[in-house]
């Protein structure tokens, strides 16, 4: 699936429902099982690799495993989405640059990269040479050193920059946008404000997508965030249980008010 297929789905008002994928059995399921986007997410730092945080994985890691996403959702063309790791693209545009053209070569359909203002140029520099991106704002993992796992913008000074931020980053040249951790209100008015879908993941039912760790839903999590929603559990079954959260979203019953912060 290419970007104007997907963005096609959001005009014709349908949630986009997007999960972490990291190998080719899973990318075949998931893509079977009706989910748009495959995240190759960073996240494999702790859910694959068993790191406290996604700071250890290598560009070299995100090209691996965006590499057997792509072969294992080959047939039913799945979007894919990969994350540009820590230290792959901070140094400045040319370097997420040759970063970017690693994960498409490798598969991607897109790269994620996470900040705000500090990254405008960066992500106008990719658009301009053909590399699809969505900005990340909110929490951000790969900052975890700094603010911690805690929900942000929670203050109207806080609210107001990711708010000026996201319009930034879209003037930029993003195309999609993940909200993390913030409260459902903010993450209401910044997709009100923005032509380009919002992905939500603990940002409220009020996003034109949600995500969400694989692991999370699966129950295979031993702490998971109090956003994340165990559709194992109830679902009996790996495929039952990814149609399961699918639906959810598409309907949107997933998340419910009280999941936003």
């Amino acid at each position: 699936m290419f970007l104007p297929q997907l963005l096609a789905k959001v005009e014709k008002g349908e949630k986009l429902a997007a999960l972490t994928c990291y190998d080719a059995g899973f990318a075949r399921l998931l893509a079977g099982a009706g989910v748009d986007i495959l995240l190759v997410g960073d996240s494999l730092g702790m859910t694959v690799q068993g790191h406290a945080t996604t700071l250890a994985v290598t560009l070299d890691d995100m090209a691996y495993h965006t590499e057997a996403v792509a072969r294992g959702a080959t047939e039913a063309g799945a979007f894919i989405l990969a994350d540009l790791p820590f230290g792959a693209y901070q140094e400045g545009p040319a370097q997420a640059f040759a970063s970017a053209a690693r994960l498409l070569a490798a598969g991607a359909n897109m790269v994620k990269l996470e900040g705000g203002a500090v990254m405008v140029e960066t992500v106008a520099f990719l658009a301009a040479r053909g590399v699809p991106v969505c900005a990340h704002l909110g929490l951000l993992p790969q900052s975890v050193n700094l603010t911690g796992y805690r929900a942000q913008a929670r203050e109207n000074k806080a609210a107001e920059r990711l708010l000026k931020d996201a319009l930034a980053l879209e003037a930029a040249g993003a195309r999609m946008l993940v909200l993390e951790a913030i409260p459902a209100r903010l993450a209401a008015e910044v997709t009100r404000n923005l032509a380009i879908p919002t992905i939500g993941i603990g940002a409220g039912p009020d996003c034109d997508g949600q995500v969400l760790v694989l692991h999370d839903v699966l129950g295979l999590t031993a702490k998971p965030p109090r956003f994340a929603k165990d559709f194992m559990q109830a679902a009996g079954g790996l495929e039952a249980a990814i149609r399961a959260y699918v639906e959810a979203v598409k309907h949107g019953d997933f998340p419910a008010p009280i999941h936003g912060f």
